[in-house]
């Protein structure tokens, strides 16, 4: 087991079977909830796998488990509703296709990044330090749940437009897709530039290229992919305008919780990150 846990190629086949039994119990959730609101069904199927999920990242004693959920879990569920609502008119295509530009780019760096199975995520680390009576509660609803209910609501949107499936494609929409996409190639910038600057600088703060005119560009392309997706939608149902609700959470997950934790340990373990913010804003 020690082998297993320590190997890069072991942890991500095992990774990727975890992935797949949870999108089998997925799948049967869904079908079995025929008849209820498909919002409602398919939230169920996105939480029990989730659950699944969670349950080897119990047994293998490692939380990030679920870190690819993020990106993994909505090209999937989008995917297959529209498979479900024979759904593939230019902009449900259109929207598939940002939907899994962004997952696939996202997932491929957290492959690149992701060292082994004995490995877990500094943040998961803290608090299970922190709260070692109720780490498996935290562990369960902080870690896993409270991402996935984050994402479904951004989503909502998506799976609107799906049901919706709109004939003609409108500007506002292309505008949505063309601000997903560029919100992905913007991370995906981000991300090579801030692995190259730390493989040649180690301990340094990254202060170049986009980073040195946003502190956190990876997250405003985070923040803009949802923005996009939710406009994609209004621009047919402007009456709809409450469904940017899933992107205003996510604004408020990074800039409230994500960007405020990294900022402060990134205080703590580099004394030149003070001056790197005097100089730099947070997203742009």
């Amino acid at each position: 087991m020690g082998n297993i846990k320590t190997s890069k190629s072991c942890g991500l086949w095992i990774i990727l079977g975890i992935y797949l039994f949870a999108t089998a119990i997925g799948v049967w959730v869904f079908q079995i909830t025929e008849g209820l609101n498909p919002l409602v069904r398919l939230f169920r199927a996105d939480f029990w796998a989730t659950i699944v999920v969670w349950i080897f990242g119990v047994l293998l004693r490692n939380s990030s488990v679920y870190d690819p959920y993020w990106s993994v879990a909505p090209p999937i569920l989008l995917t297959g509703y529209a498979l479900y609502c024979a759904a593939f008119n230019l902009p449900v295509i259109l929207l598939l296709a940002v939907v899994w530009y962004w997952g696939i780019r996202l997932t491929a760096n957290w492959g690149y990044t992701f060292k082994n199975l004995q490995v877990q995520d500094w943040r998961y680390d803290m608090y299970k330090e922190r709260f070692p009576r109720v780490w498996q509660m935290v562990n369960l609803f902080g870690i896993n749940l409270m991402p996935t209910v984050v994402v479904f609501f951004a989503m909502i949107p998506a799976i609107l437009l799906i049901e919706l499936n709109p004939i003609v494609i409108s500007q506002w929409a292309i505008l949505g897709a063309i601000i997903c996409a560029a919100a992905a190639s913007l991370q995906w910038k981000a991300d090579c530039q801030a692995h190259r600057f730390r493989k040649e600088n180690p301990g340094r703060v990254c202060d170049k290229g986009l980073w040195s005119w946003s502190r956190h560009p990876n997250y405003l392309g985070e923040i803009l992919m949802w923005w996009g997706v939710a406009i994609m939608y209004v621009a047919f149902v402007p009456s709809h305008w409450y469904t940017i609700f899933g992107a205003v959470v996510v604004t408020c997950l990074f800039l409230f919780i994500s960007i405020p934790m990294m900022e402060k340990r990134q205080m703590a373990n580099k004394p030149e990150y003070a001056e790197y913010k005097k100089r730099t804003r947070v997203l742009f």
